[in-house]
């Protein structure tokens, strides 16, 4: 059986990794707020940078990644890593191929609609959203690249520079906001064009960085033109067309909700953006580490025909997901408020917008749980080459999410509407869930997931508990400044909750392989 250490061990090494991402995020989106705002032209800038963010969904860490890991660990069970990067040598040369080609034709359709913008009277949001994307469009070419060199280096087991590379971006995103500071009299929108520039660079540094990793690996990132025809290319190929489908749902409908957010207020997609990013900060930190760790790990136990160390592997990292998930969802609720005042308001970013990313923050967080949750069933079917079932519920809930969302638009008030937007995702999210599991269990039988019950119930009493202290607390702290107030509370809570899980009875601990 697949050891408990060995998938957790793993697993903190990617979240240890993903959590300097996401604090280096923080302090970019920290000064990004001072900087640019939560008006127009971030909203402008969080509709550019969709596009890139879903081409790599679809062509790097998402779709591609999902058919090609399955396909190459098995190649390497077999045949060892010379065989297997013969493979990844082929698809990653035709892949981008593609996206070189898809990049230059998009382009020149950007750039031939922001000659006409005089002619046809665009709004200055939309030159600037224009200006954006015709910056950030090359970037797609290069973190798909990159996160494709991610996909041959976890299907290898070697999580760490994979697992690095975003902090990279982070890293120049931060130098760029950086030198900004010392030049306060340029205009937002300059602003931000730089912004998007210093990304484009970041995105071809972290591409440079990652085919030095996959090299050192044992797999040459040059690009080739033989073993095009090979059945295993092919199979590669049409699992990607479905889990394409599945992810491009994702992806239209995350568009869709864009083109809503700029629909229901004008400032509405920011502060949205803002908002998620706040709530993906624990969830990066384990959905994303377990989903990463949990896809190489299913594929490696399924080629075996080994069903019960993955019912084992599954159920050991649902209780590890609800040990940090829900009281994170508990202490993100209450404490949104002074969270967004703490780490987004000052310079441009006024109380308004506190207020605003606040409400959208709070329910954003009774869904991490379902949005872990789901990070953890899908690579069950990618594993097993389906991708057709995560394709049936993801249109499913694209369905049920784009009505919800229309609903949202068109009976909320404008200040709530961006709340119904985040309304629809978390019931979506659970949606997929029921749906997902409710597949595995027929396809799998049983997946051994009551033994979650009593860790989640222990889970649910603790953050109970830690709610308690929060609002105890909550009073005593008013006076001091929303940074140190903020601490002292997220550092009584996690005492209170660590103690009642204690005295429940629970304890989580890593052995050693």
């Amino acid at each position: 059986m697949a050891r408990a250490g060995s998938i957790l061990r793993n697993t903190f090494t990617v979240g240890a990794f993903t959590s300097l991402s996401r604090v280096l995020g923080l302090v970019r989106e920290m000064m990004q707020s001072r900087l640019i705002g939560a008006g127009v032209a971030q909203s402008a800038f969080t509709l550019a940078f969709a596009i890139p963010n879903m081409a790599r969904k679809l062509f790097g860490e998402g779709a591609l990644t999902a058919a090609f890991v399955p396909v190459f660990r098995g190649e390497v069970e077999r045949g060892g890593v010379e065989k297997a990067a013969k493979l990844a040598r082929a698809v990653m040369t035709t892949v981008m191929l593609v996206l070189g080609a898809a990049v230059a034709f998009s382009l020149a359709g950007v750039l031939g609609a922001s000659a006409c913008a005089g002619r046809f009277g665009f709004s200055p949001r939309t030159r600037l959203a224009l200006s954006l994307v015709a910056i950030l469009l090359p970037y797609m070419l290069a973190i798909c690249g990159a996160a494709f060199g991610m996909g041959i280096l976890n299907a290898l087991g070697k999580f760490k520079a994979s697992s690095f590379m975003p902090a990279l971006l982070n890293c120049i995103w931060i130098s760029a906001l950086g030198i900004l500071l010392f030049f306060p009299s340029i205009s937002v929108e300059s602003r931000i064009r730089f912004v998007a520039a210093a990304i484009l660079a970041g995105g071809f540094v972290q591409l440079a960085f990652m085919l030095a990793a996959v090299a050192r690996a044992g797999v040459s990132p040059l690009p080739t033109f033989s073993g095009w025809g090979s059945e295993k290319l092919r199979l590669v190929w049409r699992n990607l067309g479905v889990a394409a489908l599945g992810a491009g749902a994702v992806q239209v409908n995350y568009m869709l909700d864009q083109v809503l957010g700029q629909m229901a207020a004008p400032w509405a997609a920011g502060v949205i953006g803002y908002a998620e990013r706040l709530m993906d900060l624990p969830l990066g930190v384990i959905g994303v580490a377990f989903g990463t760790v949990l896809l190489p790990t299913f594929s490696g136990l399924f080629a075996k025909g080994d069903m019960d160390s993955a019912r084992a592997a599954l159920a050991r990292s649902v209780n590890s997901l609800l040990f940090v998930m829900v009281p994170a969802a508990v202490g993100l609720a209450f404490l949104a408020q002074e969270t967004v005042a703490a780490v987004y308001e000052g310079g441009e970013f006024d109380a308004a917008a506190t207020v605003r990313v606040s409400r959208a923050l709070a329910v954003y967080a009774g869904g991490l749980c379902f949005f872990g949750f789901q990070k953890l069933l899908v690579p069950w079917f990618q594993a097993q080459n389906d991708m057709k079932t995560p394709l049936r519920v993801s249109l499913a809930t694209v369905a049920l999410n784009a009505f919800l969302n229309i609903l949202a638009v068109a009976l909320l008030p404008e200040e709530w509407r961006h709340v119904g937007l985040a309304a629809s995702t978390v019931v979506c999210a659970a949606a997929g869930c029921v749906l997902l599991a409710a597949f595995a269990k027929r396809r799998n039988g049983p997946l051994g997931l009551s033994a979650c019950t009593l860790p989640l119930l222990r889970s649910a009493a603790a953050s109970a508990a830690m709610a308690c202290a929060i609002c105890l607390l909550r009073p005593r702290l008013a006076s001091l400044p929303a940074i140190a107030s903020l601490a002292a509370m997220i550092a009584s809570g996690m005492a209170a909750y660590f103690v009642s899980v204690a005295l429940l009875g629970g304890r989580v601990r890593l052995r050693r392989s």
